[in-house]
């Protein structure tokens, strides 16, 4: 079984996370068929814009925290970041289509696209803190420059989610739809998108999309990957027991 689906809809890909039996967490696998997938749909000039979306009942529940404790590293190392997405050199627009929910690295995958459909009841979060990790993906750069501050050290220190009702009060997702309408919403949203000129498309996106600074995210992740508490954060989670710090 593919861990990533492909599907055109006239000029739109639509592309979908498939591991729906742990909320599509993301391990190296599913970065290998994420990448495929992007490269595929970047590569291809009748496709203008991509919808991405969760398998299931989940948009993505982020990193598969027992492939973390067993060693993987699905793309945090790798110059394309978390998932192979985050920080992916892409030259056409990708809209999220959120179902239920996105968290940790899910969220970041939001925070990586262009524009965000969400369906109502979905919650976005990024609880890394509470896992005794950081917010490596993008989260921690990308949200105190779209949110006043108090706002992005609320949802990045707390490790609390926000509804998407929230999130688009606050600028992050555009619409918030029920259920039943999410794909159809974000595949005419990408509809209005394609009819435009794609030379327009890629320069306007490469415009709105330059300096970015990872310099600090990654030295901070090279630091708490492989700490005790990085590891504590993913057993205890696994485990469904309270963590016990130690600092380190």
């Amino acid at each position: 079984m593919t861990l990533v689906t492909f599907d055109t809809h006239g000029a739109t890909a639509l592309i979908r996370l498939n591991r729906p039996e742990v909320r599509n967490a993301v391990n190296l696998a599913l970065t290998a068929d994420l990448r495929t997938a992007l490269a595929r749909f970047d590569g291809d000039p009748a496709l203008r814009v991509a919808v991405l979306t969760g398998a299931g009942r989940f948009f993505c529940a982020g990193m598969d925290l027992g492939a973390f404790a067993a060693g993987e590293r699905p793309g945090l190392d790798d110059p394309d970041g978390f998932a192979g997405f985050v920080r992916a050199t892409r030259t056409k627009p990708v809209i999220a289509a959120v179902n239920g929910g996105a968290v940790a690295g899910g969220f970041e995958i939001v925070l990586a696209c262009d524009m965000v459909v969400a369906e109502t009841g979905a919650i976005l979060a990024l609880p890394e803190v509470k896992r005794g990790l950081f917010a490596a993906g993008g989260g921690a750069l990308r949200l105190p420059r779209r949110l006043p501050a108090a706002i992005a050290a609320e949802i990045l220190l707390t490790g609390d989610p926000i509804t998407a009702d929230r999130a688009a009060a606050l600028g992050l997702v555009n619409a918030v739809v029920p259920g039943p309408d999410l794909i159809d919403t974000a595949l005419a949203l990408a509809a209005r998108v394609a009819g435009n000129a794609p030379m327009a498309l890629r320069l306007t996106r490469a415009v709105a999309q330059a300096a970015e600074d990872w310099g600090p995210s990654t030295a901070a992740w090279a630091q708490i990957e492989s700490s005790a508490d990085a590891l504590e954060g993913a057993r205890a989670f696994k485990e469904k027991r309270t963590p016990r710090w130690t600092g380190v």
